[in-house]
């Protein structure tokens, strides 16, 4: 699988379904998978279509990443990381949004987003991810900082903005904890 640098965010949903297919099936190497999935996030759209369809996906793909996964993530640190700590925002704040309007159902997927995203985070230790946790969490105490704009575009309430620090305060611990296990 090829995919071109001006991959739109549609093309790369449609890459990243066949490449999920192909992973379940076990049909691809693991330097074929590192190979495709490093073109997919070298690019915004790319990156945004993958994790869109890869952390929402019903397949367990994603709840268990593999090597492969994890060191094609790598090679983009600086895209993936800014996507991974929006993703943690959005699906904290969608199952407070889900459940306020009694969709439970789309309430679990957002918790399943948040649980795969923060199991992305701990697993990368990309210091970038720490870095933009500890911005997201001052612009979601304070009202102002780096991602105030993001927070202020999708309209975070005071409720949803305690749970993106909550998610944004474990996720730099799941961090930490990631990283004295690994020395």
């Amino acid at each position: 699988m090829n995919i071109p640098t001006t991959v739109s965010f549609e093309e790369a949903i449609a890459h990243t379904h066949q490449l999920m297919e192909a992973l379940e099936q076990e049909a691809l190497t693991d330097a074929e998978i590192e190979h495709t999935l490093a073109q997919l996030v070298s690019t915004e759209n790319g990156a945004r279509g993958f994790f869109v369809t890869y952390l929402t996906d019903d397949r367990p793909l994603a709840d268990h990443p593999s090597e492969a996964v994890l060191t094609s993530l790598k090679s983009s640190p600086d895209i993936v990381s800014e996507l991974l700590v929006k993703n943690l925002a959005m699906s904290s704040a969608m199952a407070i949004a889900h459940r306020r309007n009694n969709n439970e159902d789309m309430a679990q997927g957002s918790d399943r987003v948040r649980t795969r995203t923060l199991n992305l985070v701990q697993q990368l230790q990309l210091p970038q991810i720490a870095t933009k946790l500890q911005q997201l969490n001052e612009s979601a105490t304070t009202g102002q900082g780096v991602y105030q704009s993001f927070l202020d575009r999708w309209n975070y309430d005071a409720e949803q903005r305690q749970v993106i620090q909550v998610a944004t305060q474990e996720a730099v611990r799941q961090e930490a904890d990631g990283e004295q296990g690994s020395v």
